[in-house]
């Protein structure tokens, strides 16, 4: 139960659905009881002295009751859908907003299909427990108490004599609940494998398909679906071994009360409409008795998806507001940047950047060169504070970024990834993601600067074409243009645009510069490139190597000594490779 203690705040709220849902249930049982009195009346006062007349009236009754019977369990009905409904859209809604909350890190090793299942097939187990399931257990409670009350105020010897195989019950459904409980954990942690298996694959079925890898994905996916198919074989093998058992124990009972019982009305010390009232009474208690293996499967089932559903709520968030933090808005930010000898490691990772010095006044142009896992994504990553510096601190304005309030700072913050990601929605709503007030000349303007309007304007229905899943349907480079455009309405005080131009064309990236140089005026911005034709203009340009930096300069002053800058221009303009040298005599002729 500490599960459902835990989930307290979730449905607690709801207690009056809960309330009504219980009371309405103990009604119909308690309704349900008058049955066994009517069958004694009925047996013992009606057919064997062959008093017919109130018969007319037990049948008036008996259609009464069960009307009653039938409200009250339409209205439990009632109650516990609302009750388990509103308890799903609480857990849901706090799941979603957790997932908003956690930073980078989680997600780094989080797996889709994973969350997917925490988010439909737990918190379906736990809406219907919620809704349902403890009402039940709380209703074969009353049923039993209630059986054995009536049981005993006709015989109370008879009624302890059908509780001989309560303790062995007792004894085999707990034993039986450790063994299952375990048993569905596994079943949740392989269909969440199973769905993240299937999302991979449905994600990146080009690329599947472009290495011809479909056997090995069908293999792939085989195997997760035998582990999930044997996890479900595993916890029918000990339904199959302990159900039987209780079963049994909860219908030895029944035997003992046909033997006794029928032997008790030959002694005549029995009633024959006691008998058959006893006969309908013991299921009352061993229908809890016989259904308590059901109930404690259903509770097993939503315990472990429980723990699942805390797990990811009780998440911690490593990158958070400090108190009374900072907000922050386009009038109150400049856009200085420093990064005061910054180190930062990623977990159990050895260091991305050493010791890193950089000062970028409002307004200026900071590029960042140097090769795969040279430190220069770590460095965005980190001034959009997706994770906290472990030494030294980053500084906008002059203040440490930890102490600005998180979302308010990244509005003031555009990005432009390598990688594209474009939701499902139209062109017209995918510029407009990070400023919804923006209206249609300024949604134009920004395609228009990102060299996006033509080929927007030629799609079946302009900026109102929705476009795929993650983009598809578009090209790269056109994807690529969009997520500039996005940027540019956003308006943002720093601008960065990691290899922003790397999936267009040379000359549609010098036509989309052109657009950057009046965007960036007034705007601190960053730069990550491969290209050398990106950083040209930049104020200050960063070579990095394995987190550190080793040149920094402009674009005249690198290609004045020798270095990988001057190595990285040479590749790139192999028609005109040259040497440090041959720059400062072509710089001191032109002076």
């Amino acid at each position: 139960m500490n599960v459902l203690k835990q989930l307290k705040e979730y449905y607690w709220k709801e207690k009056r659905f809960f309330f009504a849902s219980i009371l309405c249930l103990a009604v119909a049982t308690a309704l349900g009881l008058i049955y066994p009195n009517l069958l004694r009346y009925l047996i013992d006062d009606v057919i064997v002295p062959r008093n017919f007349e109130p018969v007319p009236y037990l049948a008036l009754l008996v259609l009464g009751i069960v009307s009653l019977k039938g409200l009250f369990q339409f209205l439990h009905g009632f109650a516990g859908g609302r009750l388990g409904n509103r308890v799903a859209f609480n857990l849901r809604n706090a799941l979603y907003d957790k997932l908003q909350t956690l930073s980078f890190q989680f997600y780094d090793k989080a797996r889709t299909g994973d969350l997917m299942s925490r988010l439909t097939a737990d918190l379906e187990a736990i809406r219907q427990f919620i809704g349902f399931g403890f009402a039940q257990i709380l209703n074969v409670m009353l049923m039993f108490i209630f059986g054995m009350a009536m049981m005993l105020s006709i015989n109370w010897k008879l009624s302890l004599l059908t509780m001989v195989a309560m303790p062995l019950l007792a004894i085999t459904a707990i034993r039986f609940e450790g063994k299952i409980h375990p048993a569905f954990r596994s079943i949740r942690r392989s269909l969440s494998e199973l769905t993240t298996a299937a999302q991979e694959n449905i994600t990146g079925v080009r690329t599947v398909k472009s290495f011809a890898r479909e056997p090995y994905e069908i293999e792939k996916f085989a195997v997760k679906s035998d582990n999930y198919k044997g996890t479900n074989v595993h916890t029918a093998h000990i339904w199959a071994k302990y159900f039987p058992v209780i079963e049994l124990l909860a219908n030895i009972s029944v035997i003992l009360l046909l033997g006794v019982g029928g032997y008790l009305v030959i002694l005549e010390q029995l009633t024959v409409g006691e008998l058959v009232a006893f006969f309908s009474l013991i299921w009352y208690v061993i229908t809890p008795m016989w259904s308590i293996g059901i109930h404690i499967n259903n509770y097993t089932q939503s315990k472990a998806s429980g723990e699942r559903i805390l797990e990811l709520l009780h998440h911690y968030v490593h990158v958070k507001n400090k108190e009374k933090a900072v907000q922050v808005t386009a009038e109150n930010l400049k856009g200085d940047v420093e990064f005061d000898h910054v180190t930062f490691a990623y977990p159990e990772s050895q260091p991305s950047l050493y010791d890193l010095q950089l000062k970028a006044p409002a307004g200026s142009v900071i590029g960042l060169l140097g090769a795969t896992g040279a430190g220069k994504s770590t460095v965005i990553q980190l001034l959009m504070r997706a994770y906290n510096v472990k030494e030294g601190r980053i500084l906008i304005d002059g203040r440490n970024i930890n102490d600005y309030d998180l979302v308010s700072l990244r509005e003031q913050i555009a990005v432009v990834f390598q990688e594209t990601f474009l939701f499902s929605a139209t062109i017209r709503n995918n510029i407009a993601y990070g400023n919804r007030n923006a209206t249609m000349d300024e949604i134009v303007r920004a395609a228009k600067l990102a060299k996006a309007h033509d080929f927007i304007m030629e799609l079946p229905q302009g900026y109102d074409t929705v476009v795929g899943e993650r983009g598809m349907g578009l090209s790269g480079g056109q994807k690529q243009r969009i997520a500039i455009a996005r940027a540019l309405l956003k308006d943002p005080k720093i601008l960065i645009l990691d290899d922003a131009t790397s999936a267009v064309d040379m000359e549609t990236e010098h036509e989309i510069q052109a657009g950057f140089s009046e965007l960036m005026k007034g705007r601190t911005t960053f730069i990550i490139a491969h290209r050398i034709s990106s950083l040209r203009h930049a104020d200050e340009i960063l070579v990095l190597d394995k987190g550190r930096v080793i040149q920094r300069g402009t674009h005249k002053q690198l290609l004045n000594e020798e270095g990988p800058y001057l190595d990285t221009y040479n590749i790139q303009y192999a028609d005109r490779p040259q040497t440090a040298a041959e720059v400062r005599e072509k710089q001191r002729c032109a002076n």
